[in-house]
């Protein structure tokens, strides 16, 4: 997911103080007041998406942004929602009920508010790891993204 050409304002580089805040990582060079839309590669797959995906929690962001296609830095940008939010169906419902993992996706945009300049990546064989167990379930058609 990538960026809209939106030109910043006022209006939309302020934070809400009380609205949730979400985490999103990925390889995309953002700055804040950026929109982070629905329409642009997916991080994960050669596709356009429907939804935009986000976490409430550091680590479930950290891993998106190790998993990211592409060669650029990974980054982790702090958003905020601007329509409704849902659970996010691939890591909730039947696989983890009552969403453990606290991902969500929403049709809207999110704004990039921040960004996260220090954390802790997974070490290179943990993401080895992750990786070759995401490309045993591609293979056994398990690994689908439900957008």
């Amino acid at each position: 997911m990538d960026k809209t050409n939106e030109e910043p304002t006022l209006n939309n580089l302020v934070h809400h103080p009380f609205q949730q805040t979400f985490f999103h990582g990925t390889k995309a060079d953002l700055k804040v007041g950026d929109l982070i839309s629905v329409g642009f590669q997916c991080n994960y797959a050669d596709r356009k998406l429907s939804h935009v995906y986000v976490a409430a929690t550091i680590t479930a962001a950290i891993w998106g942004a190790e998993l990211a296609l592409g060669s650029r830095r990974q980054r982790i940008y702090l958003v905020e929602a601007t329509g409704e939010v849902e659970d996010d169906p691939n890591v909730t419902d039947k696989k983890f009920p009552g969403n453990p993992t606290m991902s969500y996706r929403s049709v809207h945009p999110f704004r990039v508010i921040g960004e996260v300049a220090i954390w802790h990546p997974h070490s290179s064989e943990q993401i080895q790891t992750m990786k070759d167990g995401l490309k045993k379930l591609t293979e056994q058609g398990v690994n689908v993204i439900i957008d």
